[in-house]
């Protein structure tokens, strides 16, 4: 077993589990309700999907657990970390936002060993008759308290209602501020609280903005701190767009984030910035949570949040695993501090013009197949070396969606990849090949 786990590590790049981990995995195989709190970006998926995966049985055309999430984006990183694994068993995805046939027919004609989805969406498939949930041994409720403060209370009771034979529960949360609703039927569950561990490597710093509107700030503050990856919050979709669009016209290369745009329009602006195609992602408290996006190296609160809850979990964006990080709050000197914001050393941002931050190195490649044509990282990353002609170092981050893939390359390479590629198929299948413009 040890073996096997090691091997799933391998493949994710880990050598080792934290501390947090080690003891999430002892308790969910001797517990039989475990409670996990620890800080966003402490590793709580692999805590708890490592033990489960040891659990499962070869597969039986049962599902065997249900993974219920607030959100589609934490869904999504759930099932990519599941999927990079390697496991023998299949997981699969269940959203609102994306075809309900689809997913029907999926379900019906064969069960994955793991069902990962939002509770509307699961509990419509329930009461369509996609899913039998009565033989599933194992439930986790990840990031129970969002899926709380949704307001999902009735769809998650509805859920529970129907595992009759679940012998182990399995909560996770990354705040400690929230009862266990009676529903969820666990009264002593074992805890593993990392909490008092706060966010190691966090400096917080304060940013002064003589006037009001504080863009002309931030644009300062951006071109200060360079190509370092930032990620703006505010707390309005509106305030999103209007920051995105002002920084757009000074020149700063950013995407936007939030929940009014498509689905596959936010798909893509966390690629562009997972990948480095851009280093500035604005967005609301959408992207607090549920998003793995390594190497953040600054939370700009350009507003601030309600509750210090929601100020931890944008800060949890940055100083991920033994990173360091810097999160600034932009103050104006008006402004009412909240009482959960602690004294914090001002920043000095120079006198005098600043430079804008140089263009970004890579540039992102749209393939216009994907997953359900059967193509595979594999496929990409083959045909983009064989192809493009590009070398080991000048192709990045490859991500293959169910429709589409993208690739990010090295910008001076660009031009000459577009060409050698233009008119080829990839897997035999003929398809569009093009750059993605920054919206």
């Amino acid at each position: 077993m040890v073996d096997k786990r090691n091997m799933m590590l391998g493949r994710l790049g880990i050598s080792s589990l934290n501390p947090m981990q080690e003891e999430a995995l002892e308790s969910i195989k001797v517990n039989a309700d475990t409670l996990i709190l620890s800080p966003t970006g402490s590793g709580k998926t692999l805590a708890y999907l490592l033990p489960l995966i040891e659990q499962l049985k070869p597969s039986n055309g049962t599902i065997q657990a249900v993974v219920v999430v607030p959100a589609r984006e934490l869904a999504l990183q759930i099932s990519q970390v599941f999927s990079a694994l390697g496991s023998e068993f299949r997981a699969a995805l269940s959203y609102g936002g994306r075809p309900f046939d689809k997913e029907h027919r999926s379900l019906v004609t064969a069960p994955p060993d793991v069902l990962i989805g939002t509770p509307g969406r699961i509990v419509d498939h329930i009461e369509n008759k996609s899913i039998d949930l009565s033989k599933s041994f194992c439930l986790v409720l990840d990031e129970f308290d969002k899926s709380l403060e949704f307001g999902f209370s009735e769809e998650m009771k509805f859920i529970i209602e129907q595992l009759p034979n679940v012998r182990k529960r399995i909560l996770l949360s990354a705040t400690e501020a929230v009862e266990i609703p009676d529903y969820v039927r666990v009264s002593e569950p074992h805890r593993v609280n990392y909490l008092s561990e706060g966010v190691k490597g966090l400096e917080l710093m304060e940013v002064v903005s003589d006037e009001k509107d504080k863009l002309p700030v931030l644009k300062r503050l951006l071109c200060h701190l360079g190509t370092g990856k930032s990620i703006v919050f505010c707390n309005f979709r509106e305030s999103a767009e209007r920051i995105g669009g002002y920084l757009k016209e000074q020149g700063i290369q950013c995407v936007t984030f939030h929940g009014g745009m498509e689905q596959s329009d936010r798909e893509k602006a966390i690629c562009l910035f997972r990948n480095d195609s851009v280093n500035v992602l604005v967005s609301t408290d959408l992207a607090a949570r549920g998003l793995d996006i390594p190497e953040v190296n600054h939370i700009i609160h350009y507003h601030l949040p309600a509750t210090e809850d929601v100020f931890t979990h944008r800060n949890g964006r940055t100083a991920r695993m033994n990173a360091d990080g810097t999160a600034l709050v932009i103050l104006y000197l008006e402004e009412k501090r909240p009482d959960y914001l602690p004294k914090m050393l001002k920043y000095k941002l120079p006198c005098g013009d600043l430079p804008l931050p140089a263009p970004a190195l890579w540039s992102s490649i749209y393939v216009g197949k994907g997953k359900r044509d059967k193509i595979s990282k594999g496929d990409v990353v083959g045909f983009m070396f064989q192809k493009g002609g590009l070398e080991k170092d000048e192709l990045g981050m490859v991500e293959v969606k169910e429709r589409y893939a993208i690739a990010a390359v090295k910008t001076s390479k660009l031009n000459s990849v577009l060409k050698k590629i233009y008119g080829q198929k990839i897997k035999g299948q003929k398809t569009v090949f093009e750059l993605i413009e920054l919206p």
